[in-house]
């Protein structure tokens, strides 16, 4: 039975990211390994999260990887909107990470931040980076609450009719509801970075 590996929230921790892949038994040509976004800001190695993502779609086609909200605070960035709100937001670390120029971010990796899915469903879950909104189907939500969204979804208890994996919200433990389960545990403020895999909902922690 092929299964799902979802990481969470990787914000530059490329020693984390590393280790966790050493841990999970992903089979890149059975499994789909997807990530909740936010892969930059804050950390130290940005461009390194970015080009090992890269490095591993290379070899394997069942990667899915989702927008999260620092990806899309840079594209701002770079399109000349909301500059200092990103640098503040660790875009810093991020433009230093890539030689200090914003015109040292490879092609590939723009490529790349600029093609980010919204959201990935299966046949029991939804994957989304922040979370959902109330009553809305899902091909009609907002994309800014898909990566923006927090307090209205985590405190909600809606029924969108599967299980929302998502990140965003950083908790020293995952998020465990009966609608929902939250997978970033602040890897980039000192706490654990978290892969769940389904079926089964198993937990994996460095």
């Amino acid at each position: 039975m092929s299964r799902l590996f979802a990481i969470g929230d990787i914000h530059g921790c490329l020693d984390k990211l590393r280790e966790m892949m050493g841990l999970i038994p992903w089979d890149p040509e059975e499994d789909t390994l997807l990530f909740i976004g936010d892969y930059i800001d804050r950390g130290p190695d940005s461009a390194g999260v970015v080009e090992h993502i890269l490095g591993l779609r290379q070899w394997s086609d069942r990667i899915v990887c989702l927008m999260g909200n620092h990806e899309r605070l840079l594209l701002d960035f770079l399109d000349g909107r909301d500059r200092g709100e990103y640098l503040i937001n660790g875009g810093r670390e991020t433009i230093e990470s890539y030689g200090g120029q914003e015109a040292g971010i490879p092609v590939d990796h723009f490529d790349f931040i600029n093609s980010l899915s919204y959201y990935y469903e299966t046949g029991e879950q939804i994957f989304v980076h922040a979370g959902l909104r109330d009553g809305r189907p899902l091909a009609e939500q907002d994309p800014s609450d898909l990566i923006w969204i927090r307090e209205e979804f985590i405190h909600s208890t809606y029924d969108h009719g599967k299980t929302v994996i998502f990140g965003h919200t950083p908790t020293r433990e995952p998020i465990v509801m009966a609608n929902k389960i939250g997978i970033d545990t602040g890897a980039v403020f000192g706490g654990k970075l978290t892969c769940i895999e389904f079926p089964g909902a198993y937990l994996y922690q460095v």
